[in-house]
């Protein structure tokens, strides 16, 4: 039987245990005595970073847990995860609700609940191909943007012991509206360092999260239907529960205005073509590559009279934003390697100008309100902002891929 952990063990983390177990080991008395008996409200939760937080959360025990998502089903999966799980720690005080962080009746439950010690915040538009045209950006820099500050508004009545909200490596330089957003978001986070405690982590592909390509791969062989993947573009890995771990320490150890960041070499990038590779041979298929996304469609119809050929398309990167490398900290900011084993912090964040970030935000809006504004436009006030935002433009999108 395929066993998916084994698998991102084995042949893509390349580690058996998780690299984040020795500093939670060490500072495991700290993290229960800031965890223990708190309320913990967890937006974005049943995406896959924010369920394993939730899992990684629980075990300090708190008193409560409140999980928000616009996503229902996924919440009846993630209770049903934690309720047949052996041992995990649920707090009687444990509820899930359907709805969007930014609307009305949020804000009535949060006031009504009287606030909440740890807020966690994952909602978030993670993919470069959320770049499609200017409805899909606008809806993109709401959601990673400016509701972000309805929320940090809402949390600053009733101020949190601490506040997280996940960035990414994108946000280091960014080449495409997805990153920049996520960078810009930082600034937003941080100008309410003033109120409450803010922190933020950037860090690599979480192996086979929700909507990502390796997870696709996986149904795609379910459907016995071909696998597609740029096969130039190398990325780092981490683990579902890596995941969750990088995003509690920096929750709760992290200073304020710090930005964690996993302590991974050049040599431990992957490419998502090699992933399919391995994938498809521990399915017990042997790969047949193939010129184009046609040519594995039909030859794919074999699968289904038993083939064990699987055929392939692994094509060189020309889509819009994707960066060919990733990287978590530019050359302007400060480190601390030393703290923690697994982890870099960026170090010496200051409050941004919240006077230069509220023109920027005032101009977004402006800008969406109006029905003559262009992907280009937006481009123009967002690098007008972040004068190393290098857009790179080429026409072509991932929905135009297998």
């Amino acid at each position: 039987m395929f066993n998916l952990e084994y698998f991102i063990a084995n042949n893509v983390t390349k580690r058996t245990k998780s690299m984040c177990n020795l500093d939670i080991a060490q500072n495991y008395e700290y993290l229960s005595k800031k965890i223990c008996n708190k309320s913990v409200l967890v937006i974005g939760g049943a995406g896959s970073i924010g369920s394993s937080f939730i899992k990684a959360i629980l075990q300090f025990q708190p008193s409560s847990l409140v999980v928000v998502d616009t996503n229902e089903n996924a919440m009846t999966e993630l209770t049903r995860d934690l309720r047949s799980t052996k041992g995990i720690y649920i707090p009687i005080d444990y509820i899930t609700y359907p709805m969007d962080f930014a609307s009305p009746v949020f804000k009535k439950m949060f006031l009504n609940r009287g606030g909440f010690d740890i807020v966690a915040n994952f909602s978030a538009h993670k993919h470069v191909r959320s770049e499609r045209d200017i409805y899909s950006i606008e809806a993109l820099i709401l959601n990673n943007v400016l509701n972000a500050r309805t929320l940090l508004d809402l949390l600053a009545e009733l101020p949190p012991e601490e506040f997280f909200c996940v960035s990414t490596d994108k946000a280091a330089n960014p080449v495409n509206i997805m990153g920049a957003s996520k960078r810009i978001m930082e600034d937003v986070i941080f100008s309410y360092s003033d109120k409450f405690p803010v922190k933020t982590a950037r860090f690599a592909n979480v192996a086979f999260s929700n909507g990502s390509l390796p997870a696709g791969f996986l149904e795609r062989i379910q459907k016995l239907q071909p696998l597609s993947a740029p096969r130039d573009v190398k990325r780092y890995f981490v683990s579902p529960e890596e995941s969750g771990q990088i995003c509690l320490l920096s929750c709760i150890l992290g200073d304020n205005r710090a930005i964690f960041f996993p302590k991974l070499t050049e040599a431990q990038m992957m490419t998502f073509a090699s992933i399919g590779t391995a994938l498809l041979e521990a399915h017990g298929f042997r790969v047949l590559e193939c010129s184009s996304d046609k040519e594995a469609i039909d030859k794919a119809e074999a699968l289904k009279n038993g083939s064990s050929l699987y055929p392939v398309h692994y094509s060189i990167s020309d889509t819009t934003g994707e960066k060919p490398f990733e990287e978590f900290v530019t050359e302007t900011e400060t480190t601390d390697m030393n703290r923690y084993r697994s982890l870099g912090v960026i170090t010496g964040k200051t409050i941004p100008d919240k006077e230069r970030l509220e023109k920027l935000l005032k101009d977004l809006k402006h800008a969406f309100d109006k029905e003559e504004t262009t992907k280009e436009g937006i481009i123009s006030i967002i690098k007008a902002y972040l004068p190393n935002f290098k857009h790179i433009e080429t026409g072509k999108s991932l929905d135009n891929r297998m």
